[in-house]
């Protein structure tokens, strides 16, 4: 079994659901006393939420970039970046790095392609739904067009991300604004949603949308125990 180097913290209440699952799938498929070989390096968040909204990127990689280092020297033999937003500098620690990184918009991809959806709503925090980073590799790499929230709704997703779920709570008016946004987008095209940060698959579920939502931390930690255990 190959080890699986998981750089988290953002926020470890998402990382704890990564840990979960890839201990959970490795006793499924391997059964009796298995779990998983990870090695977990989970960040101070307070750090990184600061340096986000300061708009201090370079500064972020290179923070990345060290955590990333440092889990390859600990003997990892792949990584997971266990945050979606923090993809936006995936580029640059997978070039400083000499084990793969594996990306969690290609794990998303996987179960938009096998269901034959094209076109998916996207969800996460003002970075990711704002930036090109994301949208473009579903667009160039596998063909997925991508909608988001108009403005306003955006900023009721990010607001959402960081003033309730990264604390560990949901109001009621959130939810319905929520769910409000998600069929939206459903009646623009959205064929799914993509849930693209990793808390909020910890408050919104199936229930909450008319579409299927696509679980971007489940997705992405079971790519890392297929890899894992093949």
């Amino acid at each position: 079994m190959k080890t699986i180097g998981m750089l988290g913290g953002m926020s470890w209440e998402s990382s704890l659901e990564y840990y979960r699952i890839v201990n959970e799938e490795v006793k499924r498929r391997l059964g009796g006393f298995h779990s998983a070989k990870c090695l977990l390096y989970s960040v101070d968040f307070a750090e990184i939420e600061e340096l986000q909204h300061k708009d201090e990127w370079d500064e972020l990689t290179r923070i990345m970039i060290e955590c990333a280092q440092s889990i390859e020297k600990a003997g990892a033999d792949f990584l997971v970046i266990c945050t979606n937003t923090m993809h936006l500098m995936a580029d640059n620690v997978e070039n400083s790095i000499n084990i793969p990184l594996i990306h969690i918009a290609d794990a998303a991809a996987g179960e938009i392609r096998k269901r034959s959806f094209e076109k998916v709503g996207l969800l996460g925090t003002k970075f990711t739904m704002e930036k090109d980073f994301y949208k473009v590799r579903l667009k160039e790499k596998h063909n997925i067009e991508t909608i988001t929230p108009d403005e306003e709704g955006r900023q009721i997703i990010h607001d959402g991300v960081y003033k309730e779920f990264t604390q560990g709570n949901i109001s009621n008016i959130t939810r319905q604004n929520f769910r409000r946004i998600i069929k939206d987008l459903a009646d623009n095209g959205a064929e799914a949603i993509v849930l693209g940060c990793t808390e909020i698959p910890l408050f919104i579920k199936e229930d909450d949308s008319p579409i299927p939502l696509m679980d971007t931390t489940r997705l992405h930690a079971v790519a890392a125990v297929d890899i894992a255990v093949n």
